[in-house]
Parts: C-alpha cells; sequence; structure tokens
C-alpha cells in the first residue's frame, strides 16, 4: 500500500476539515505532527511513546505535540514540536494539510497537521518526552480497528492493533483518520470516538 505526495495532497485540499469551536478559551489548543518519511522505499509515519516519568500520559502512544505558545498557529506548533521532540525540521512547504480537530477528554482541541518528507532523516529524541520511536508504515495503518465498549461509556472506543498493541484514542483516532482519508480517500470523521478512562482519568 502506497500513496504519493501529489495524491496526499490533493485529498488533503478537497477534504472539508471541522474544527473544534472554543469562544471562551475554555479548551486547550494543541496541534501534533502526523509526520510521513520514507525509509527503505516504504512511506510510513513516526510514532512515539512516553516516558513512564512523564506528569501527563506516561506510557502512553503519542504523536509529536504539544500546546500552541502565545501567537502560533497550529502549524507552527506542530513544526517546533516535531524538531523539539524528535529532531526533525520541516518547512512551511512540507506540510501537505490538517485533518479534523480532536476534543480530549482532558480539555484539549488537537489539530493534526500532516508533514510529508521523501526522506528519512535522522532522529534525535528528546528523552525527556520520548522513551521509544517507531516507524509506522502504510500498510499498518490500514488495519481494521477494533471498536469498543467501557462501562460508563456511551460512545466506542477505538483501539488501533499496530506495534504489537492496541493504540487508543486520541492517537488512535488521528492516525485512523489519515488511514482513512489520506490513504484511502474515504470521508471518515472521528470525532465521536472516545478515549479509554485510563487515558484521561
Amino acid at each position: 500500500m502506497d500513496v504519493s505526495r501529489e495524491v496526499a495532497q490533493a485529498r488533503l485540499d478537497a477534504w472539508s476539515r471541522r474544527s473544534v469551536p472554543n469562544p471562551d478559551g475554555g479548551l486547550r489548543a494543541s496541534a501534533v505532527a502526523l509526520t510521513v518519511v520514507r525509509r527503505d522505499d516504504v512511506h510510513g509515519v513516526w510514532v512515539l511513546r512516553r516516558p513512564l516519568t512523564m506528569r501527563s500520559h506516561p506510557g502512553q502512544f503519542a504523536l509529536p505535540g504539544g500546546r500552541l505558545d502565545d501567537g502560533e498557529s497550529a502549524v507552527d506548533a506542530a513544526l517546533r514540536e516535531l524538531h523539539e521532540e524528535i529532531g526533525i525540521r520541516v518547512q512551511q512547504s512540507d506540510v501537505v494539510g490538517i485533518l479534523d480537530d480532536f476534543r480530549t477528554r482532558s480539555g484539549y482541541i488537537i489539530t493534526p497537521v500532516v508533514c510529508w518528507r521523501d526522506d528519512d532523516p535522522p532522529l534525535v529524541p528528546n528523552p525527556a518526552e520520548v522513551a521509544q520511536s517507531f516507524f509506522v508504515p502504510f500498510a499498518d495503518l490500514v488495519r481494521p480497528p477494533r471498536f469498543v465498549s467501557f462501562e460508563g461509556l456511551e460512545r466506542p472506543v477505538i483501539q488501533l492493533p499496530i506495534l504489537g498493541e492496541n493504540v487508543h484514542a486520541p492517537t488512535a483516532a488521528l492516525l485512523y483518520q489519515f488511514a482513512e482519508v489520506v490513504l484511502q480517500d474515504r470521508p471518515t470523521r472521528v470525532e465521536d470516538l472516545e478515549q479509554p478512562p485510563f487515558a484521561w482519568q
């Protein structure tokens, strides 16, 4: 399974993304970099695992990202965090589009910024924020997810079976929409997908 940058760009250009309203500023704006690279002629994305020593979301899978600084756009924040966390520099011209905002249970709005590099830049992980980094090929991202029920939750919880484990939302929801919209050209929304309680309690 492969998709070129040109095809990805066209699909994202045609995508009508949804943003999460935040008129009173009660939600915290954040952004992540969903970064495509090419390793040995195989395209994939970088997924991280947070250190167990982190105060928030220890040991969970994540995409490079974080809160927007004052005056930053989502794109600016995603590119800054990408460099701070794993040492990859991308330019504004490497951004091919933006997927839907995802609202988390912990009060964040995550904006997923899709970046594309047709090479394999060396990583320089920041050990304070990154315990492990994983290259996930496109073929793994299009595996069917699981939608499961948790007691007390009305909406389905998404589980993405990659990396030998089940990755959960928000990371799973963002990767799933990327796979659906960019890789398979399907108009799939993820706003109704739930996080498991351990991700936010």
